[in-house]
């Protein structure tokens, strides 16, 4: 078993990336994917890079079918079990505090309605002292509910389970007995260890709701890898962008709902280290979405919590910000003016050029029309593209809102590229940071064809375009570790804290963390645990988290006053401001388990090919320049725009003024505006 493999399956295509330990050669290739059954895709793509899987030693991939299935609303029927009295915890939700003031604003629909919440007596503390006994019949009930009505999944969130899971414990020991393995059970504090009821109830719901297709993909995807010969297991990406295998996702299936574009974020830290840089701007582009991501001193960009469709949910995930604007996005006019997405015309029939049926304008329509596309090498030569179709296409719309219809491809491109601008901002300028300071890695089937010109909108002087980019975000996922998080509800203030008993539950964690890699198949000596706690001033309500140098650190001399000083450091850093003689409160231990796996090597290319450049027209800022088209494989040292560069997996356009350079890793480096 010689190869590492991994594979991103997207809405367009499925990428893979196969790294030859022995060799030390990395090859990508790629299939279009196939909606109906995923699993046909997954495995053509891998044809093509491995002729028989047991000669396979590693294998991850990202899904999205927990994602999916939340965006087109086709998850399981969850039934809720709730305490006695709090039945509607989950339907009142947090009001409308974010958008008080946009009077169209509409909170997103719970995803169980409140006829399928049903209340079980019982009553712990906020201690987690039982005041009032579990009522096991009400569990039952609701299990021949569950079971009457023919409910996919039950999840269960009783009050102050975080502080003590007893009871839910035993409410799920009573329905998994009475509901066998087909219906899913899912407990909150397993979910989500911490406080806020209405959050951890989210987050038990969006598992339940997304849980079943997961697990029905992953147990298919399983199967079918083991009856072709894979003799080591399937891993999932998680949305922390650390991996585990497929039989602990499918017990937490949760956690693997962002798993496709985070692949993308952790090869944006790993081309960081190569190119020796602290700070990235990630962006992957393909044929649907265009998702953005940040590496920020050397990590990737991960917080506590995130809202996911309008939908709480309380685990770690990278910060992503994602639109629909991608190759298939289509162009259309609206009131007389041009839009362009969020509507993509997907695989199925995709771009008019893919001459698969589709008539209407997408920004691949636009960038064949402009000649930026090459359309007899497009993927590598995998495809060959209609550039008339593509020409029919834009000139019915160019007439419709009366355009030149090179006029309009530029036009469906420079609207799309704005809307790309204007989402990294979102993720930047927004929360204070300057993206003029970043360089701006891009990636993703359509990403390098556009990244130039996101630049210029952002004055980001830099673009880094990696090897195999239409492929990257697989690429990254070999380069990720096997993560855990682990969290322990710890409420104190800072006159009351000891620091030997914080430092004991550190150490426990710890020890789960470390046992829980074990379970993940990690060496010994690749394992490590890094530890952090939540705090926040006296009287707040929402935290910021703050790392520890180890779970010894607490029990130290003056570690109040340290770690006080710390978090007013992190206070003023996020929010512009301190109060550092204000009382401090400590609210979460968190632990976090890695488990690395030997790098693989920066897919550079081999030695540069002798061949004579193909020279067109194409069209940059109304004007008609003519252009190279090289391949990626013959360039060496530099050259300055307009160039095309196609390779297997993408093109990368340079306008006029840039200047590109291949560095030692292969990747190119766009100085823009040179």
């Amino acid at each position: 078993m010689t190869y590492r493999v991994a594979m991103d399956i997207g809405g367009t295509f499925t990428d893979v990336v196969c790294y030859d330990e022995r060799s030390g050669a990395v090859t990508a290739s790629k299939a279009p994917t196939t909606p109906g059954d995923l699993a046909e895709g997954v495995f053509a793509a891998l044809a093509r890079v491995v002729d028989d899987p047991s000669d396979i030693s590693f294998f991850v991939h990202g899904t999205t079918q927990g994602l999916n299935a939340l965006l087109e609303r086709k998850g399981a029927r969850v039934l809720l079990l709730a305490s006695r009295g709090a039945r509607d915890v989950y339907q009142i939700a947090r009001g409308n505090r974010e958008r008080m003031f946009d009077l169209r604003y509409r909170k997103p629909a719970p995803l169980v309605p409140r006829q399928d919440v049903m209340e079980a007596g019982g009553r712990l503390d906020h201690r987690g002292r039982e005041l009032v006994p579990l009522d096991e019949e009400a569990v039952r009930a609701a299990a021949r509910r569950a079971r009457a009505e023919g409910f996919d999944a039950v999840a269960v969130c009783l009050l102050f389970s975080f502080a003590d899971p007893a009871h839910e414990v035993r409410a799920g020991e009573i329905l998994r007995a009475e509901l066998g393995e087909d219906v899913l059970v899912v407990l909150s504090h397993e979910v989500a260890r911490e406080w806020r009821e209405y959050e951890r109830t989210s987050s038990a719901v969006l598992e339940a709701y997304t849980g079943p297709v997961v697990r029905r993909y992953l147990g298919r995807i399983e199967r079918r890898f083991a009856e072709r010969g894979l003799a080591v297991p399937v891993h999932v990406m998680q949305s922390s962008g650390g991996l585990v295998n497929a039989s602990y996702a499918m017990r937490r299936p949760l956690q693997t709902l962002l798993s496709g574009p985070v692949g993308g974020t952790m090869g944006g830290v790993a081309a960081a280290r190569l190119l020796g840089r602290d700070n990235a701007i990630c962006v992957d582009m393909g044929g649907t979405s265009f998702d953005v991501s940040l590496v920020v001193n050397g990590r990737p960009d991960v917080s506590a919590e995130a809202r996911i469709e309008g939908h709480p949910v309380l685990m770690p995930v990278v910060n992503l910000h994602t639109i629909g604007a991608g190759g298939g996005s289509i162009a259309y006019a609206e009131a007389g003016a041009l839009r362009v997405g969020p509507e993509s015309a997907g695989a199925v029939p995709g771009p008019a050029c893919y001459g698969r049926g589709g008539t209407q304008v997408t920004v691949t329509d636009a960038n064949v029309v402009l000649g930026r596309v090459d359309p007899a090498w497009f993927a590598g030569g995998l495809m060959t593209l209609d550039a008339g179709a593509a020409g029919v296409a834009v000139a019915e719309l160019a007439g419709e809102l009366k355009l030149d219809p090179l006029r309009l491809a530029e036009g469906v491109c420079d609207v799309a590229n704005a809307r790309m601008a204007q989402a990294i901002r979102t993720l930047t300028v927004e929360h204070g940071v300057e993206p003029r300071g970043f360089a701006l890695v891009a990636f993703g089937g359509a990403g390098a064809m556009h990244a130039v010109f996101i630049a210029r909108e952002l004055g980001i002087s830099e673009v880094v375009v990696p090897r195999f980019p239409g492929a990257f975000s697989a690429w990254g996922m070999l380069e990720a570790d096997v993560r855990r998080d682990l969290t322990h509800p710890y409420f104190r203030h800072q006159d009351t804290l000891d620091g030997a008993d914080m430092s004991g539950n550190l150490v426990r964690l710890e020890r789960d963390a470390f046992a829980a890699l074990a379970g993940q198949g990690v060496p010994e000596k690749r394992r490590r645990v890094e530890h952090a706690v939540d705090m926040r001033y006296e009287g707040q309500d929402y935290t910021l988290t703050i790392p520890l140098r180890d779970a010894a650190e607490p029990a130290g001399p003056g570690f109040a006053a340290e770690i006080a000083a710390r978090y007013a450091e992190a206070h003023t850093s996020r929010y512009g401001h301190a109060t550092p003689e204000a009382p401090v409160e400590f609210v979460m231990l968190r632990s976090t388990g890695f488990g690395s796996f030997p790098r693989t090597a920066a897919p550079a290319p081999g030695a540069p090919e002798q061949a004579e450049p193909v020279v067109r027209d194409v069209i940059f800022d109304g004007a008609v320049h003519r252009t190279p088209v090289l391949r990626r494989s013959a360039l060496e040292g530099e050259l300055t725009g307009p160039a095309i560069v196609v390779e297997e997996t993408a093109t990368t356009v340079v306008p006029p003024g840039c200047l590109v350079t291949v560095d030692d890793n292969g990747f190119l480096i766009v100085k823009v505006d040179q």
